[in-house]
């Protein structure tokens, strides 16, 4: 299962950044509106790139030699 290994690291990771983001965002009347958005920006950045990631282990469509260019 090493393909798992770099998903579940990755996502460690984020969700550091979203634990440093709710801690370290100054107060302010936009306080939560900023962390709203940066925590949403590292969620999305981190499922395109594990969709993307999956998607390349395990692709849907095998990939096949035309007979043509066998010759």
């Amino acid at each position: 299962m090493a393909s798992l290994f770099p998903v579940v690291l990755l996502l460690i990771v984020v969700l550091g950044l979203e634990v440093c983001t709710y801690l370290l965002v100054p107060k302010g009347p936009q306080q939560v509106t900023i962390r709203t958005a940066l925590m949403l920006t590292f969620a999305a950045c981190y499922l395109m790139w594990m969709v993307t990631y999956m998607a390349q282990l395990h692709p849907l469509v095998a990939p096949y030699r035309s007979p043509k260019l066998e010759t």
